[in-house]
């Protein structure tokens, strides 16, 4: 096993790690896990299992991701957990009283955050920055606080903020922006024609506004006013357009690369996300050998990688707060403001 870890995450089918799993992520040393719905069944199941990854791969810090924002995306539904509310929910409460939507959201995240701290999970793989308009996919829908740039970085600052403060690690997405996109990327490549000027002013806006999050994933759309040709996350042009153009100085993950934006085989995927320079493919999903077969087609993490992951573990906080106890406030907070 490279003392460097791949520059990859892993998914799996069950919820425990098999021996022969075992075997292959002690062998290979991936990154980190992402863990879905499938993966997690009730508390100490998923402490098991993510301490189990962690184990093979010799790491007691490697990171373990799951899609936790609230609403109809959050993969901790199956067990005890409390349920959390979309984004555009908090974002209809903000309209009509700011400061008590802001404040509800932050004790939402702070929440979640602490609810998978406790269980080990590094990650939510939250908040979402897109804007939503009437013609973008129902991918996003309520997952968006709204079409306006300056009030979603300013509801998305609370997520940020509040799951740093939790210990748990903040990824913002779909960068630089997948508002605009009017078809399903887990589905089919989606093409987005906005001008440059238009996506600066808009869809780029929240994420150069919070380009201070320690993590962002990357969306497979393509913007044909810079690449007409491939989605962001495959992209050399757009790689450089996060990285110089708005800013971002970040880890950058691909979204999951079994989506159908994405062409080629699933090594092939790999390789075209590490080619184009982003720091780590994410591949959420797969029996073992799609999983050895990208772990093949990785390779280890750059410096330059690791000194970002590094970066931003030292923001990483450690609030204690009773979870159920604040997601009750939260829920009294939408009662006293009659918003269901």
């Amino acid at each position: 096993m490279s003392s460097t870890p791949l520059a990859l995450f892993v998914g799996l089918p069950n919820p425990t790690i098999s021996d022969d799993e075992f075997a292959l992520f002690r062998e290979t040393n991936p990154l980190g896990l992402f863990v879905g719905r499938r993966n997690q069944r009730e508390p100490e199941q998923t402490r098991r299992l993510i301490d189990r990854f962690r184990e093979a791969v010799g790491r007691d810090d490697a990171p373990v991701f799951t899609d936790q924002e609230g609403g109809r995306v959050q993969h901790l539904d199956a067990g005890p957990w409390p349920l959390f509310r979309s984004f555009g929910q908090f974002a209809e409460l903000a309209r009509r009283d700011f400061d008590l939507g802001k404040k509800a959201l932050r004790l939402s995240s702070q929440a979640m955050g602490a609810m998978m701290t406790e269980l080990g999970l590094s990650s939510g793989c939250s908040p979402v920055l897109d804007l939503v308009f009437e013609t973008t996919s129902a991918v996003i829908g309520a997952r968006s606080f709204g079409p306006d740039p300056d009030f979603i970085a300013a509801l998305g600052r609370e997520v940020v903020d509040g799951l740093l403060e939790t210990g748990n690690m903040p990824v913002i997405k779909h960068i630089p922006g997948h508002g605009r996109a009017t078809l399903d990327s887990h589905k089919e490549r989606p093409v987005v024609n906005a001008s440059r000027e238009m996506l600066t002013a808009t869809d780029f806006k929240p994420f150069v506004a919070l380009k201070d999050t320690p993590w962002a994933m990357v969306a497979h759309v393509v913007y044909s006013a810079y690449d007409a040709e491939l989605p962001a996350s495959v992209s050399p042009v757009m790689h450089d357009v996060i990285r110089n153009d708005m800013g971002y100085d970040g880890v950058l993950i691909s979204d999951c690369i079994f989506m159908e934006s994405l062409s080629g085989t699933l090594p092939e995927r790999v390789k075209q996300v590490l080619d184009a320079g982003f720091d780590i493919a994410l591949h959420s999903h797969g029996d073992i050998p799609e999983s050895e077969a990208a772990a093949k087609a990785a390779r280890p993490l750059t410096e330059a990688a690791l000194k970002r992951i590094d970066a931003g573990k030292a923001r990483l906080g450690n609030l204690k707060i009773d979870f159920r106890a604040a997601h009750a406030e939260v829920e009294d907070m939408f009662a006293s403001a009659l918003v269901s």
